[in-house]
């Protein structure tokens, strides 16, 4: 794991703290939220334009380029930074979530999983030991290992059967190892069962990865049981290692998991809603499409600071959704990722300003839309 360190620089184990992942392509601050490029591109952005509004990783998913283009290819072009033209670093999501989302199309075994293609009805085996060489060849910075996701609800003998899984491919995984120049991940799972969660969160531990992601969680279930299963988690985490909440990407709950102790977190919802008129603001979710925004000459949210709120109005977005042009869903993706850098930098000042709790609190309270 040489280049790589993850340091705490202030805070408490199981509350919000602030660090530094230090890696080979740079340093990244946490608590930080990376932005999702699945196909080796943040939907509608350029790779500048994400650097722009202040992301220091980004996520990328192996199911998804092992299929297309291929890794081969990938590997051929100088690896996935080269071929996206993005310089920092980069974490690989193993596909573990959209290969289960193929219910009907997948086979698991103990030795990895059986699927079909979405694409072309191909099959495909993927082991273990495949998917860390996939992520090898993509020359990604930060790696996942397979694992099994649930959705919810869950009974208790399905999260048992898929956590005996879960955790004979993290062994394995971890005897295998990553390549030299990435750093290993551990995924804790364990459904919604905190007995299950708790065994999941030793065990891993137990297996001494490079850094903790906690999967299977903002599938459905109350935003109360996340949160204890959250906090429960993390208690049982080392401090010194950096942690990672998948799939998590609304700014209330990033400010719950931050307070917390969480690090890092990636979610396609910020570039999906914006994709439909949905942009974050500092009272809440607004859909500029309405038409209240009709002659509206305020920026898209008052106090952001970023590039679009700076110069367009949301009368300008809402005429450009309505009339289908492109510009839209790019302007309001540009913002709304933008909104999340600047809530986790925003996060990051106040923990260093020891005065993290009341400012979450603020910004709580100044939704009036609900998330």
């Amino acid at each position: 794991m040489d280049g790589f360190r993850f340091e705490v620089l202030s805070g408490s184990a199981t509350g919000p703290r602030l660090g530094r992942l230090h890696t080979p392509r740079g340093i990244v601050r946490t608590p930080a939220f990376m932005p999702v490029g699945t196909q080796a591109t943040v939907k509608g952005l350029t790779s500048e334009e994400v650097q722009q509004i202040g992301a220091e990783m980004i996520l990328a998913n192996t199911f998804h380029l092992y299929l297309r283009p291929g890794a081969d290819v990938i590997e051929r072009a100088g690896g996935l930074h080269r071929f996206m033209r993005w310089e920092g670093p980069i974490l690989t999501d193993s596909g573990g979530f959209q290969i289960f989302s193929l219910a009907r199309l997948r086979r698991l075994t103990d030795e990895g999983v059986t699927f079909r293609s979405p694409l072309d009805g191909a099959e495909h085996l993927l082991t273990l030991e495949r998917v860390l060489e996939i992520q090898r060849q993509l020359g990604s910075d930060l790696v996942m290992p397979l694992d099994v996701c649930l959705g919810y609800p869950t009974d208790d003998e399905k999260a048992k059967e898929a956590l005996r899984l879960t955790l004979q491919w993290a062994r394995r995984s971890r005897a295998h190892a990553a390549a030299d120049g990435q750093m290993l991940f551990g995924i804790v799972q364990g459904g919604f069962s905190p007995e299950l969660r708790r065994e999941a969160t030793a065990r891993t531990v137990e297996m001494a990865f490079d850094g903790y992601a906690i999967g299977g969680l903002s599938v459905g279930e109350p935003r109360e049981a996340t949160a204890q299963l959250v906090e429960q988690t993390c208690a049982g985490l080392p401090a010194d290692h950096p942690r990672y909440l998948m799939g998590v990407g609304a700014p209330p709950d990033l400010l719950d998991a931050v307070a917390l102790g969480v690090d890092l977190f990636d979610c396609v919802l910020p570039t999906r809603v914006a994709r439909t008129g949905t942009i974050f603001t500092r009272r809440g979710r607004v859909n500029v499409r309405n038409a209240a925004f009709r002659e509206d000459a305020g920026p898209p949210d008052e106090g952001c600071r970023c590039a679009v709120c700076a110069r367009y109005t949301r009368s300008y977005l809402r005429h450009l959704f309505n009339a289908d042009e492109m510009l839209g869903p790019r302007l309001a993706t540009y913002h709304n990722l933008s909104f999340l850098a600047q809530l986790m930098e925003d996060a990051r000042t106040a923990i260093a300003g020891n005065r993290f709790d009341a400012w979450r609190s603020e910004v709580l309270g100044a939704y009036v839309t609900p998330w």
